[in-house]
């Protein structure tokens, strides 16, 4: 029985551990950047598109893009795009901000999401 516990035990933190290096490949993040989010963001700074530029977004206070046209909702939030924050609104934007306009249903694989991340963060 012990030896069935520690295989778990260790398997599952080989599993974490090999999720969590994986998690900061910002090079397969680049390519989510492209594919979910490049047809309305630029990681430009100053260049809005559809949606405002995510230049230096990890770490800025929501909703303070220059020249860009927030929601209310996005405006009002309070919210820092810190990691964690990002990681929320990524997966489901209308939980984290009730009442944006952003038309995205979320990201759900968590790999892609951390990886998306790990890319946002270079963009600065």
């Amino acid at each position: 029985m012990k030896h069935l516990l520690l295989a778990a035990i260790v398997s599952t933190g080989a599993w974490a551990w090999a999720g969590s290096a994986s998690a900061q490949d910002a090079a397969a993040g680049a390519i989510v950047f492209k594919t979910q989010c490049a047809g309305c963001h630029s990681p430009l700074e100053g260049k809005n598109v559809v949606g405002p530029s995510l230049f230096g977004i990890v770490g800025r206070q929501a909703g303070q893009v220059p020249g860009f046209k927030y929601s209310a909702a996005n405006k009002e939030s309070g919210k820092t795009w810190d990691e964690a924050t990002l990681n929320a609104y990524i997966t489901n934007p209308q939980a984290v901000v009730p009442k944006t306009i952003m038309p995205y249903a979320g990201l759900k694989n968590d790999t892609q999401r951390a990886d998306l991340i790990a890319y946002l963060a270079t963009i600065k």
